[in-house]
């Protein structure tokens, strides 16, 4: 995927809200959704993009010169350590979380009471070595519907390039 597929599969109206937005992308890897996320945030916002290996983000468009910090955070051992976030992203990394209930509850007390989720995952059941723990989106309304997150919008689809099924992209908030 590159970085106009990841923009397009995310892009929503509630990214390009005038104002600035802080965020934290988690489980980053080389940061492709971070950079599709700036692409969408007003000038000045920041992207916090933590990975449990040490952070060496791609060189990737930023036109609105977010501001993206990398860090390394193991997110299922470490808190964060920043609050009054307006978003957490996790773009294929929720499927490492085992108990994805109390890992949400603990993790939403990040949020300001608007924040929001931004969650990239395959829409599937079947667990492989690298998708330990799926979640189709229905499963994940359900268990966001059930933590206080009323709205649930699935913003796109496409197929995975690794498994036989789609990725989807989907926004929650309060």
């Amino acid at each position: 995927m590159d970085l106009k597929d990841a923009i397009a599969l995310i892009k929503h109206a509630h990214f390009s809200a005038p104002g600035q937005k802080i965020w934290a992308d988690l489980g980053c890897g080389a940061g492709l959704f971070a950079y599709a996320l700036a692409n969408l945030l007003e000038t000045n916002s920041t992207i916090y993009a933590w990975d449990k290996s040490p952070v060496a983000l791609s060189r990737l468009a930023n036109p609105h010169h977010v501001n993206i910090k990398p860090g390394q955070l193991d997110f299922l051992e470490d808190d964060l350590p920043i609050s009054g976030l307006d978003g957490i992203m996790m773009a294929n990394s929720l499927h490492y979380v085992a108990d994805k209930t109390s890992f949400i509850d603990k993790i939403s007390t990040h949020l300001r009471e608007t924040g929001a989720f931004l969650i990239v995952e395959y829409e599937t059941t079947n667990a492989n070595p690298w998708v330990p723990y799926p979640i189709p989106f229905q499963s994940l309304t359900t268990l966001l519907r059930k933590a206080g997150f009323t709205t649930a919008i699935k913003l796109g689809e496409r197929p995975s390039v690794f498994r036989a099924g789609k990725m989807y992209a989907a926004l929650f908030t309060r």
